[in-house]
């Protein structure tokens, strides 16, 4: 209803105002556009775009930081100023890096907010504070590295009496973490000024938050010289004593796990960084003070002193496993273990064996005696006396030990009988499967070392002289008195008598209709262990013997159990689940077979594969050469390239077993529909005649090797079939040796 004049106004009003509504305008001025006559056409066109798409791309936080007296609170309540932020807007960044922005931003952070918010919002405007702070934008890093009093306003926050509220530690920590990485040097120097900093940090370990900080100071700090400078640093501030302190049974449990957790990360990442970077001659100095002698019986002692609780057993021995590690864990290094048992190149230090090894009493105690544990329900019923995780990490242990083949710690295991109460729990508890690998990992690794036992353990790398124990010459196998690993194993164990009667139990059990007990997988592998080593191990010489002391009904129903039992278990076990067999369509032929071989070799092959390290030049070996995507001319016709100079050899006098196999194929097939030729056509309802047409139309298959094709004229006779020959046909086709293929039409309903 407006008058034409009007219009470009009211648009050109529009244009510079955000505030007014854009789905009225759109209603008000697009109709008026497109009638409008005095308005050119593209001139109407690009209105229309501009208001119909959004094109108008003024930002609203521009608008507001245009107006007098905005305040931060303001410009945080809109939800893109993350994305402005990031996006650097200019001059939103420079409205943040105020002094008195960058100190609400900071006040955020660290303070309380307060108590009669609602909690949906209460740490609404903090959050986004510590976006703001840690957005890796340049400007507001380097006002926040280089002012001192906001390094100060946060550094303020570790001042405060524990326990710090997780969700503000979890921001501080984010922030100081950022500017570690990106402005190292002012940060460093700050905080080392700080003669308390390290005090307060453990101060508040019981917060997650804080070892996360320990480990930024340790991983984040670039170049590697700087970082060795922090590394030192750290060293001489007594690091890793004060946790190790932090470990002792008197601590409170979340003290205890994060300082577990903390040094356990410290020893994988000063290990990691040791393997990276190789241009760094000079030892960690953390990673020394973790596995010398000294720290590891101070830990020990903090686990053990005064009442031992599940929390320290736990936590230490966490430390301990992580210490004992050769590489990191995972499937991978639990293919290592069972595909080359104890001949794996261990690195650990012989330090860590020494101070462990007076201790092995006191593990061996903890299974005798564990941290009483309340009844819990499971699946299965009610378990009176749950195994526990203190119990269950000892077992860990001794598996961890027992791998390193040193003979001293394994001689002291075997004269403590540690496998004999392993194995009275792998049986007393079915259904722990945890529990059941452990066990499982300690006999293979006895019966895999039984002959590395005399030799200078070689899966130790020793950086400095090794006492007297443990040490010895070599000797030759099967000495008597010298392989003696695996004999308290046979003997005392009754590792063979158990395994029958577990198995003759858990048969019984079945027969009665009850439920296949849960280790009776875990038996299966350490009984193919036992066979495995006896017929192709170092010690099979060794344990040919042990069995041939066994008496002799307890021998012959051993034989009878590998020869009989464990063998259709084995045969049962490697059945595929889901047979490709006979898993195709019901129009395919019955006798059809998977073109695939069902060969277990095939699906290991691929699982090593899978698991198979990422190593540098893998990119390089995968794919498509860099040469194929380029847009040279010469490089367009390289594929056709590779398809011509590909050559065929068809040697039509071939008759080897395959061609022999798949013209008998080919005439069953043929005969199959032979045989129904005086059968209903299927197609009749289809008014489909394959018949005719083959009639109308002749092809001529000759058997001579030189046949080859012609397209000319010829004549043609009409009563020559499919399975016709030559020689059947009329008169005009002569036997030249070659096929007609003229007047052939299309398929016609």
């Amino acid at each position: 209803s407006l008058p034409p004049p009007t219009i470009p106004v009211i648009f050109e009003f529009c244009v510079g105002q955000q505030d007014i509504c854009v789905k009225k305008v759109r209603q008000f001025c697009l109709p008026a556009f497109r009638s409008m006559p005095g308005l050119p056409a593209a001139a109407a066109t690009a209105a229309i775009m501009f208001w119909k798409f959004d094109l108008n791309n003024t930002s609203h936080i521009d608008q507001l930081l245009d107006r007098e007296g905005v305040t931060l609170r303001e410009l945080m309540e809109e939800e893109d100023v993350l994305q402005e932020c990031k996006a650097q807007n200019r001059k939103l960044l420079l409205f943040l890096s105020k002094d008195h922005c960058m100190q609400e931003l900071v006040t955020l952070i660290t303070e309380e907010p307060p108590a009669d918010l609602e909690e949906k919002t209460r740490f609404k405007f903090p959050n986004i504070a510590c976006e703001l702070l840690t957005s890796d934008v340049a400007l507001i890093n380097d006002k926040l590295g280089g002012d001192e009093s906001l390094l100060e306003k946060l550094y303020h926050f570790l001042e405060q009496e524990p326990p710090l509220n997780p969700l503000l530690a979890s921001f501080f920590s984010k922030t100081i973490g950022n500017l570690i990485a990106r402005k190292t040097d002012q940060v460093i120097s700050f905080l080392r000024k700080k003669h308390n900093f390290i005090s307060l940090v453990l101060n508040h370990i019981d917060a997650s938050a804080m070892m996360d900080l320990l480990l930024r100071l340790i991983s984040c700090v670039e170049p590697a010289l700087l970082r060795m400078e922090v590394l030192n640093w750290l060293n001489e501030e007594r690091l890793i004593q004060r946790l190790t302190e932090l470990m002792h049974t008197g601590r409170d449990e979340e003290r205890q796990s994060n300082a577990s957790q903390t040094l356990c990360d410290i020893i994988r990442l000063s290990r990691d960084q040791a393997n990276q970077l190789s241009e760094v001659t000079e030892p960690d100095p953390l990673l020394a003070v973790l596995e010398s002698q000294e720290n590891v019986a101070e830990l020990l002692k903090n686990m053990f002193e005064g009442e031992r609780t599940e929390a320290s057993v736990v936590n230490g021995t966490q430390v301990l496993l992580t210490l004992l590690e050769s590489r990191r864990s995972g499937l991978e290094g639990l293919m290592d273990l069972y595909s080359q048992g104890c001949e794996r190149s261990y690195t650990v230090n012989s330090s860590i064996l020494r101070a462990i090894e007076p201790h092995i009493k006191d593990f061996q105690q903890l299974l005798l005696n564990p941290p009483t544990r309340s009844a819990i329900l499971t699946t299965v019923g009610v378990l009176e006396q749950p195994l526990g995780s203190a119990r269950l990490h000892v077992a860990r242990l001794v598996a961890s030990l027992l791998q390193t083949c040193d003979l001293s710690i394994c001689q002291e295991i075997c004269r403590l009988n540690t496998m004999d109460l392993l194995l009275d729990l792998f049986f007393k508890y079915t259904w722990n499967n945890f529990l059941h690998l452990q066990v499982e990992l300690c006999v293979a690794s006895i019966l895999n070392h039984s002959v590395h036992t005399d030799l200078q353990n070689p899966g130790l790398q020793n950086h400095e002289e090794r006492p007297a124990t443990g040490t010895g010459s070599q000797v030759e196998e099967g000495t008597p008195g010298q392989n003696s690993t695996s004999d308290p194993l046979f003997q005392h164990c009754r590792l063979v008598q158990r395994i029958l009667g577990a198995w003759e139990e858990n048969d019984k059990i079945q027969a009665e209709g009850g439920r296949r007990r849960g280790n009776m997988g875990h038996l299966t592998r350490i009984a193919n262990t036992v066979v495995q080593n006896l017929e192709k191990g170092l010690a099979h010489s060794q344990i040919n013997d042990l069995i041939k002391e066994l008496p002799e009904d307890c021998r012959g129903r051993w034989e009878s159990f590998v020869g009989e039992t464990l063998r259709e278990t084995n045969r049962r076990n490697t059945v595929d689940l889901v047979s490709t067999h006979n898993l195709h369509s019901s129009s395919e032929d019955d006798d059809m077979e998977s073109p695939f071989p069902n060969d277990l070799s095939i699906q290991q092959a691929f699982s090593d594969y899978q698991i198979q390290q990422m190593t540098a030049n893998f990119v390089d070996q995968f794919g498509f050469n860099d040469e194929e995507f380029s847009e040279h001319d010469e490089n367009i016709n390289a594929a056709f390239d590779r398809i011509a100079e590909i050559n065929f050899n068809i040697d039509a006098d071939d008759h080897s077993a395959n061609a022999a196999a798949f013209e008998a194929c080919c005439k069953e097939r043929i005969q199959q529909f032979d045989d129904c030729e005086e059968e209903e056509d299927i197609w009749d309802e289809k008014e489909i005649n394959y018949v005719n047409l083959f009639t109308e139309h002749h092809l001529c298959l000759c058997t001579d090797p030189g046949w080859t094709a012609s397209f000319g004229e010829t004549e043609v006779s009409s009563s020559s079939t499919w399975a016709g020959s030559p020689q059947q046909d009329g008169e005009g086709l002569q036997d030249t040796s070659w096929a007609s293929f003229t007047e052939f039409q299309p398929f016609s309903r």
